[in-house]
């Protein structure tokens, strides 16, 4: 190797290349960062991917240490770096792009090539002095690619899904905070955008905050599969190079480094192609963009107007609505969340055709599950919390506007069925309907059908939330 003030030169098989000289990566990692540009969003955009990579590295020389695979002073120096990584630091160092050719190869060699030198500097030499520590040799001794990359992904996974569950928890709590606040203001339940039966609008908060409750539940069941890794399988899963019992062990280390229980897959060949775990992630993800998307619809409708829509709720005014139309709000919160949704909805089938794409041992298409997937959840994660803190916490009701929509409905003739019989309550309104009259001018004072008395114990707020059966 030799060095001047700007760059080093190191080389591989393919030849020699120019590496900036306070650079931390190494060759391979400059031809991964010259040969992929595509996304414009390098490795270390995923805090959580580079953090990951930290743990599995320590874990494997960890392993390797105790069977004497790797000597114990450049296992420790290893050990030492992986820290550093675990810790945040020079996250800056992984350049390459999130999607590329090789399955991760660039990936996993910049975590080596990083580790190495994070090593080599603490043993007191030059970074690029390979022969004293090895990236391929050392960092990655009996290991692969195609365990590695897979074994971090979901470790980073699961990370990353820990604060997604809890933001989605937090918008759960301020959807059951409105339904308290809301719970008694009457409303008009819609089917079919139809008039249906009264309710309040607290109950509709409150079954928001339900289905969001539902999506934490399903994240936390999916995110219990990826648990499961193949860390030892190396190449095709028959842990070739790795030493007898490094698997076991690799993973017992990483569990605990993790405080997260991981299960070595009991096919190692299966497990190192198999990417079924990230299909059902992928739909979980979706299903939960596709149920924000009916709330923020729902929202939108209700707060439609001001004065020629619904109106029943209103929602905080971030910023002008339009460049022509003076004093005009949109919904812009809900609106960005639908977006995000279609982003994440989108990102789904970009995994399922991903996944379909595995070919015999491997499957090469894992960095670009690895972007959809991250891009779903962070992005998925924002819009959550904008939500909450920039729309649902802010929202106020229209009391006497959703009241009187109400007493003012055909819809409300519902209530009377059970007292005047599916027939005749369907001649009232049709009669509503013609004449304009009002169902309460129709039942109490022309027909006669109830008393005063009675129809203000049918149409008390209790009674219309919370039907009494009669007979």
């Amino acid at each position: 190797m030799s060095q001047n003030t700007a760059f080093r030169i190191e080389k591989d098989f393919l030849g020699e290349k120019e590496i900036p000289a306070d650079a931390y990566y190494g060759v391979q990692t400059q031809r991964g960062k010259d040969n992929f540009h595509i996304t414009g969003m390098p490795m270390s955009s995923e805090p959580y991917f580079v953090k990951a990579f930290g743990y599995v590295k320590k874990a494997a020389a960890m392993a390797n240490r105790d069977l004497g695979c790797i000597d114990g002073k450049i296992a420790d120096a290893i050990i030492a770096a992986c820290d550093r990584l675990i810790a945040g630091e020079l996250r800056e160092q992984f350049v390459t792009d999130f999607i590329q050719g090789g399955a991760g190869t660039s990936v996993n060699m910049n975590a080596n090539e990083v580790i190495a030198n994070i090593a080599l500097e603490s043993l007191g030499h030059e970074k690029g002095d390979y022969h004293i520590v090895n990236p391929n040799n050392h960092v990655n001794f009996g290991q692969s690619t195609n365990d590695t990359y897979p074994t971090a992904f979901r470790l980073a996974l699961i990370l990353r899904l820990a604060s997604y569950m809890e933001a989605l928890r937090k918008l759960q709590s301020a959807f059951y905070a409105k339904g308290k606040e809301f719970e008694r203001v009457l409303k008009m339940g819609r089917t079919h955008l139809q008039d249906a039966v009264p309710m309040s609008l607290g109950q509709e908060f409150h079954g928001w905050g339900t289905t969001i409750g539902e999506e934490v539940e399903r994240i936390s069941e999916v995110r219990r599969l990826l648990r499961e890794i193949n860390l030892g399988a190396t190449a095709v899963g028959t842990s070739v190079t790795a030493a007898p019992g490094y698997p076991e062990l690799a993973t017992r280390y990483l569990s605990e480094l993790t405080d997260c229980q991981f299960i070595l897959g009991s096919d190692l060949v299966e497990a190192t192609s198999d990417t079924g775990a990230y299909v059902q992630l992928s739909g979980v993800l979706k299903r939960t963009a596709t149920k924000l998307t009916k709330i923020c619809n729902d929202i939108r409708m209700l707060a439609s107007g001001p004065r020629c829509g619904l109106n029943e709720i209103n929602l905080p005014q971030m910023q002008p609505g339009s460049s022509i139309m003076p004093g005009k709000v949109n919904p812009v919160i809900p609106e960005v969340v639908n977006q995000t949704s279609f982003l994440v909805i989108g990102l789904d089938l970009t995994v399922t055709l991903a996944a379909s794409a595995g070919q015999l041992q491997l499957n090469v298409m894992e960095p670009v599950i690895t972007f959809s997937l991250f891009t779903s959840i962070f992005t998925m994660e924002n819009a959550v919390n904008s939500l909450r803190q920039n729309c649902i916490e802010g929202i106020t009701a229209n009391a006497e506007q959703t009241r009187n929509m109400v007493l003012n409905s055909l819809g409300i003739i519902t209530v009377l069925k059970p007292s005047l019989g599916y027939s005749q309550c369907a001649e009232i309104v049709r009669e509503c309907y013609q004449t304009d009259k009002s169902l309460h001018d129709v039942v109490v004072k022309e027909r006669k059908l109830l008393t005063q008395e009675h129809w203000d114990e049918i149409f008390s707020f209790e009674n219309l939330i919370s039907p009494k059966f009669e007979k």
